[in-house]
């Protein structure tokens, strides 16, 4: 009796550490496809892509020409998800605009959620605040373009087999007059087999 109790102890400690779970810390650089789906290297990747293409076209050197050499303003409108997969948009979107500030090419607006957020703080530092500190109401930048677009994808599946085609679509508009000054795109394809087929 002692020595089956024993035995049911020791396969309880056994099971019970054998459950563990294992956290492996990664380069934040690391791609890692575990799903097919769309994730923080595609985000990554497509905004580099994306925003090396746009500073390479004429539209910015074209406005500076005609604008005394200033650079640019840019806000980011609305980018949406036309998927059937949940993309958190504003890890995409703050890549985007990480990468258009880093450039230094343009000088980059707030968005319309944080100047809403923005203004009201400055609304109460015209009450609450010393004449010295409070800033100036009507002292904004007013952006000169609006970066808009939508992330597509097309399913593909047969059997075991599926490939997940994505496409994302970017237009640069001029507020003023609404010309679109830059289209571009980017794709990405990915294989996904569960079976013994290699892409």
């Amino acid at each position: 009796m002692r020595y089956l109790i024993t035995l049911l102890a020791l396969a309880a400690l056994v099971a019970g550490c054998g459950g563990g779970k294992t956290v492996t810390r990664l380069d934040t650089d690391t791609t890692i496809d575990l799903s097919g789906k769309w994730n923080d290297a595609d985000s990554r990747m497509t905004a580099e892509a994306m925003i090396s293409d746009c500073l390479s076209r004429s539209w910015h050197d074209n406005f500076a020409a005609t604008h005394n050499g200033e650079r640019p303003k840019v806000t980011v409108g609305i980018i949406r998800n036309l998927t059937s997969e949940h993309i958190p948009m504003e890890t995409f979107i703050t890549d985007f605009e990480r990468e258009l500030i880093n450039s230094a090419k343009i000088r980059f607006v707030a968005s319309k959620e944080q100047r809403a957020e923005i203004r009201e703080e400055r609304w109460e530092q015209q009450e609450y605040a010393s004449r010295e500190t409070a800033k100036k109401l009507r002292n904004e930048l007013g952006a000169d373009f609006m970066l808009q677009g939508a992330i597509k994808t097309i399913t593909d599946r047969e059997g075991k087999n599926t490939v997940m085609f994505y496409q994302t679509d970017l237009e640069m508009i001029n507020i003023e007059t609404m010309e679109k000054v830059w289209i571009g795109t980017h794709k990405i394809k990915k294989g996904i087999s569960q079976g013994s087929r290699k892409w």
